[in-house]
């Protein structure tokens, strides 16, 4: 039996009758649980209380649902808990706001912390969702004044009106600040070539086919297992527009140079990860920042694994989620490397490689790492792509989010 704490997110629909609430609240402290937080939620009909509670070594979630059914309450939900849920709901909503100013790629992750969500990704070109359209309770579509369709999802409990308001409200803010459309990341290479990372498109076919051209046959194979670098064009369409994933783009001026993708896999909160980067590209930190942009991707839409594959003997995917700031754990599997990269990771530290307040740092573009080779294994049904990387970056106070990047 696990001896630790656990903290539990409860949602309780009670009978509208003075002391029903104390009383759940006395039932839990006769089994050892603390109450961290209440809130009221009001709803057609009533009110949902919201309960953040500490439960005592051996205490499981059916007990406390237990306890609420004692009192002729109905649990409404329930799943696990973390500090972020001590916030009061008004506070969390202007630091979701402030952080989305801050950083107009982080429309997503406000609104997840808003609304509690497990997954909220953005449909810049959909085309068939409704204004605000809720589906079941657990499914919202917001869509933003230029188009933009957010859709967030959560399983443990239904949406909300107020939520939805304050979600709504949100994503008004934004839009009117323009923060709400999907925002390309400017970065600046340690020679001073300027990049933009941005949203992969069906426009985008003649410039990904045109990428591939300029790759070598090594890096070609390395991506998947072929040398052959033209592709059918509704492979190239599959590529760029995936129907379980998302793909980054890395641009300079009008050439496509990298490639980046993120892949549901069967597992719900798993992702496979894969990068192409053009030969003249790789070793200047390119393969890093489209990691670092797909991980934050990963967290709004509510990933806690990304899987890489690489040879036995490869490294490269380890040393570059490092320097991108996430966390990584390594185990052999069907005679390949499987990295594990965690995307909810910390800015990385001040270090070899990397440029502070856009300060740049000697270059060393030339070193044997830099010219390092890594291969990862094909995503199922979306011929994995080879991971060329570089060192991290990190974002300068502009608005237009941007990153100096050094060669190692």
């Amino acid at each position: 039996m696990d001896p630790t704490p656990k903290d539990w997110r409860l949602r309780v629909r009670l009978a509208d009758s003075p002391g029903t609430l104390a009383r759940v609240a006395i039932r839990l402290a006769d089994r050892d649980c603390n109450v961290l937080a209440l809130s009221v939620i009001p709803v057609p009909g009533g009110v949902i209380d919201e309960l953040v509670v500490r439960t005592a070594p051996g205490v499981l979630p059916a007990d406390l649902v237990e306890e609420v059914r004692a009192e002729g309450g109905r649990c409404v939900g329930i799943t696990a808990a973390d500090v972020r849920d001590l916030v009061d709901a008004p506070t969390a909503a202007l630091r979701a706001a402030a952080g989305a100013l801050r950083d107009p790629g982080g429309l997503c992750e406000a609104l997840r912390a808003v609304l509690g969500a497990d997954s909220v990704v953005v449909r810049p070109h959909a085309t068939d969702v409704l204004p605000d359209t809720p589906t079941g309770g657990h499914e919202v579509h917001l869509v933003a004044g230029n188009g933009v369709a957010v859709v967030a999802r959560r399983g443990w409990a239904p949406f909300t009106g107020v939520e939805l308001a304050r979600a709504r409200a949100l994503v008004d803010l934004l839009d009117r600040t323009g923060a709400a459309a999907p925002r390309p990341t400017a970065l600046l290479t340690g020679d001073g070539v300027a990049l933009v990372l941005r949203p992969g498109g069906a426009g985008d076919e003649a410039a990904v086919a045109e990428l591939r051209g300029r790759c070598s046959m090594r890096t070609l194979f390395d991506r998947c297992h072929s040398g052959v670098r033209t592709v059918p064009r509704r492979w190239l369409h599959r590529l760029l527009e995936p129907p379980r994933g998302t793909t980054v783009l890395a641009q300079c001026a009008d050439r496509v140079v990298a490639l980046g993708q993120l892949i549901r896999t069967a597992t719900p909160d798993t992702a496979e990860v894969s990068l192409l980067v053009e030969d003249a590209w790789q070793g200047r930190g390119v393969g890093t920042a489209l990691l670092a942009e797909l991980a934050r991707t990963a967290r709004a839409a509510g990933y806690r694994e990304l899987v890489g594959w690489c040879p036995p003997a490869e490294t490269a995917l380890v040393r570059t989620a490092h320097r991108a700031g996430l966390d990584v754990a390594v185990r052999r599997e069907d005679g390949l490397r499987r990295v594990s990269i965690t995307p909810a990771g910390v800015p990385p530290e001040p270090g070899e490689g990397v440029a502070h307040n856009g300060a740049p740092l000697p270059s060393t573009a030339g070193s044997p790492e830099a010219a390092s080779r890594s291969a990862n294994r094909p995503i199922p049904g979306n011929s994995g792509c080879d991971l060329r990387h570089g060192p991290a970056l990190e974002p300068l106070p502009n608005h237009l989010p941007a990153a100096k990047l050094e060669g190692r």
